[in-house]
């Protein structure tokens, strides 16, 4: 069990460290070239696309939960410091989405129907510089604790 959960930790924490990763290198780069019809309209659809099982469960939450699940069955072993460590990072990659992004983007989805509202004053409030700049924060935490996962994976391997 204690392989396994680091094996689905790892992977876990990797998909997501990716998603943020493109949303930092692609998406909201490629999006703040566009007007502002094409802004909203765009991070509603790819916002609401990304609430899924898949995202959520194998990668978002799942992430955390088998990174606990690491840390508590690495107890006493070697590589625990390392998967703790992972931990921590994971769990402010965690905060900040739900501190922070996740109310931008539930505020640009609430904002309602593009024909319909102020997207220049919709796009403003939506803040996409503080979005970026925390969303680097999720790059930095998550990939690090990715690497962190995947170096106690690897000590796992040479102790077995």
């Amino acid at each position: 069990m204690r392989i396994a959960a680091l094996m689905i930790a790892t992977i876990s924490t990797g998909l997501v460290a990716g998603v943020f990763g493109l949303y930092a290198h692609t998406i909201m780069p490629g999006l703040g070239r566009t007007d502002d019809r094409t802004f909203v309209g765009a991070f509603q659809s790819i916002d609401r696309a990304i609430i899924n099982p898949w995202f959520l469960g194998g990668g978002f939450f799942g992430a955390l939960v088998f990174t606990i699940l690491a840390t508590v069955a690495h107890i006493g072993r070697d590589g625990l410091c390392w998967v703790a460590a992972a931990l921590v990072l994971y769990a402010i990659t965690f905060v900040i989405t739900i501190a922070i992004n996740v109310p931008l983007n539930d505020a640009i989805k609430a904002a309602g129907d593009p024909d319909r509202i102020d997207l220049a004053a919709v796009r403003e409030r939506f803040n996409e510089a503080r979005w970026a700049s925390w969303n680097i924060v999720r790059v930095i935490t998550s990939t690090t604790a990715f690497g962190l996962l995947a170096w106690a994976l690897t000590l796992s391997g040479r102790s077995s």
